[in-house]
């Protein structure tokens, strides 16, 4: 991430933004535990008082990290559904998520910390919508959405352990054998 010059003036939603930003990345690192405001603050160039006062806590900071990356996926979703509502074109633009690891890592992080119910409680209504943005886009049945959406976390996990996306590990044998399953160019 660029540092902000300090002669730059942000408008307070520029800068709420800002720090989303940096939130995702640093997030995406270290995980809830393991992440500080301070952190975030270093990468986004403020002072970690700064965030505070924006975020109030940690916890706030994660949960809006965690919903950006649930609205960046959202809006893919309903891109493609524009063009095509299937699930194939969902699942393609979701292929294309794969390539941004902070956020889909991000997410895993998320589902993580769910075992605090303060930070559960956002994360499972952040799951929620996008199963519910998949239902109504593209009309499929619960159990079509289930399936679609067990091969997205399958696709996310492979993705976080670098077996696919932009930048993929040297292939092992249980690799070649698990993606033969996907009809995806991995």
């Amino acid at each position: 991430m660029t540092r902000v010059s300090p002669r730059t003036r942000l408008t307070a939603e520029e800068r709420h933004e800002q720090l989303v930003t940096a939130a995702v990345t640093a997030f995406s690192h270290g995980g809830y535990a393991g992440t500080t405001t301070d952190q975030v603050a270093r990468l986004a160039g403020v002072s970690q008082p700064y965030v505070i006062r924006i975020f109030r806590t940690k916890q706030e900071l994660f949960i809006a990290a965690v919903n950006r990356s649930g609205a960046r996926i959202e809006e893919r979703f309903r891109a493609a559904a524009a063009k095509e509502p299937t699930l194939h074109s969902l699942g393609e633009a979701y292929d294309d998520l794969l390539a941004e690891r902070e956020l889909i890592v991000l997410l895993l992080h998320g589902f993580t910390a769910s075992a605090d119910p303060a930070i559960g409680v956002p994360v499972r209504a952040c799951f929620g919508r996008l199963y519910e943005v998949v239902r109504e886009l593209t009309g499929v049945s619960a159990e079509e959405a289930r399936d679609f959406f067990a091969v997205g976390m399958l696709l996310t996990c492979l993705g976080a352990m670098r077996v696919i996306g932009p930048d993929p590990v040297a292939r092992e044998p249980w690799m070649n054998d698990l993606l033969k399953t996907f009809d995806h160019g991995h």
